[in-house]
């Protein structure tokens, strides 16, 4: 899947006040050597440093589009899945040139989301040079775990919150479960897709040998303790061993070109090395 235009005529982009929005295509931005046409980012972007000192227009999915619209961009780079879809549409009318980014959660998603910045930049040789580096990259942290019999892969349970008693926990088609399958290990609710609440015979179930939750939890958040003291959580092997890991949530879910550092971290934590 390529990236997707809102412009009839297809010509060049103006980039001379960029808009990006999603983590990962920001990072692109930066590593093509386009930063210094950025004039605002989202909320998610918070890689490289300099990505901070510009204006944050919000949270890629809850979008104003006053917000977007404030800082008078001459084109926006928007990853799949932004919105909401009010703001998409008003954003369509203000005849902005926009560029959806195809969003994806493997080693080849990543590297169509270098090549879809790079084609919407016209920097399409760097893109290819960059896919090249962070595709070696990755191949060489998978290398650790590839081997791994299906018996003896870790089983982990990611966690994105605990709600009045409920585990929220990432299935199939997650960020969450790439991550997970790229470190080589086995999501422990692997049979349904997206996000939902657990109840406790299925987190029992599951029996993950790992609890892994994003290092901040921010306001849907839980503590260690709080998430031991499930008394689900409490009877599974993760629970027993305290086995909770918790990583940077933007390197470990966005899928842009740090994903590698993020295999290592992930795989050395549950296999060791």
């Amino acid at each position: 899947m390529g990236a997707d235009v809102w412009a009839e005529d297809k010509k060049p982009l103006d980039l001379t006040r960029l808009v990006s929005v999603g983590g990962a295509v920001t990072e692109i931005v930066y590593d093509l050597g386009y930063g210094d046409k950025l004039v605002a980012r989202d909320t998610t972007s918070t890689f490289p440093e300099a990505a901070m000192k510009l204006p944050d227009v919000g949270y890629m999915r809850a979008l104003s589009p006053e917000g977007v619209l404030s800082v008078n961009p001459t084109a926006i780079l928007m990853i799949e899945g932004s919105g909401p879809p009010t703001t998409v549409e008003v954003l369509k009318k203000a005849a902005i040139p926009t560029v959806t980014i195809p969003e994806g959660f493997d080693r080849e998603a990543i590297l169509t989301k270098i090549r879809a910045v790079g084609a919407a930049l016209g920097a399409d040789e760097k893109a290819e040079e960059l896919a090249a580096k962070v595709g070696a990259d990755i191949d060489a942290a998978r290398k650790a775990v590839a081997d791994i019999p299906d018996a003896k892969r870790k089983r982990v349970l990611f966690v994105l919150s605990l709600k009045g008693g409920k585990i929220n926990a990432a299935g199939a088609h997650t960020a969450a479960d790439g991550i997970v399958k790229l470190a080589g290990g086995l999501n422990a609710v692997g049979d349904y897709s997206g996000y939902k609440p657990l109840n406790d015979e299925a987190i029992i179930n599951a029996k993950p040998d790992f609890i892994l939750m994003m290092h901040t939890g921010g306001p849907m958040g839980a503590s260690d303790e709080e998430i031991l003291a499930h008394p689900a959580i409490a009877q599974t092997p993760a629970g027993k061993n305290r086995a909770i890991l918790r990583l940077p949530g933007m390197p470990l879910l966005g899928f842009g070109p740090r994903t590698a550092d993020a295999i290592r971290q992930l795989s050395a934590s549950l296999y060791g090395g």
